[in-house]
């Protein structure tokens, strides 16, 4: 989840779309990369932008991926849908969220980690429950209430909540081993 604030404050940092020209196996390299992080079923459909707003492949539903951010090593490519990318606004500007609709987000190819209670923690702490996840799927809920049957330990072995009292309160589903 230290991907998603990396990847959260890119694309909401950036406003409008770029006219970066990217070499071709460059411009192919970044849209298998986002695309790794989606189910197979919806590689096709889905939008994929760089980090510079570009699109880089137009899709035909409501999922936008995004590729590694440059700044990392690793991989953690993410896609959201429109509830997620509501999320990922409020998110990254700090702002009150409430879903008003439920959401999914993918991160098959995983992520470099990132604080369980803390939405804005930058590295691991003592006591910050830093976890570094394996694919995954992320999802919002309008009702919170529903979130109260989830662990919010992250090595129970099946989905957990993470950021429990925060408006960015999410469950994560693991669906393969963490890192």
């Amino acid at each position: 989840m230290k991907v998603t604030s990396y990847i959260l404050s890119s694309i909401l940092l950036c406003s409008g779309y770029t006219t970066t020209v990217y070499a071709d196996d460059n411009a192919d390299s970044l849209i298998k990369d986002a695309l790794s992080a989606a189910p197979l079923a919806l590689r096709d459909k889905v939008t994929v932008v760089d980090w510079n707003q570009k699109v880089l492949k137009k899709g035909t539903n409501n999922y936008t991926c995004f590729p590694t951010p440059p700044h990392l090593t690793g991989k953690a490519p993410m896609c959201l849908d429109g509830p997620w990318m509501a999320w990922a606004d409020a998110w990254t500007n700090k702002k009150p969220f409430q879903a008003n609709a439920m959401g999914i987000s993918y991160m098959l190819a995983g992520d470099e980690g990132a604080s369980n209670i803390n939405p804005y923690a930058k590295g691991k702490t003592s006591d910050n429950q830093w976890v570094k996840e394996g694919p995954h799927l992320m999802i919002i809920t309008p009702d919170k209430a529903l979130l109260d049957s989830l662990p919010t330990d992250p090595h129970n072995g099946g989905p957990y909540v993470m950021w429990k009292g925060s408006p960015y309160v999410h469950i994560m589903i693991p669906v393969a081993t963490q890192k």
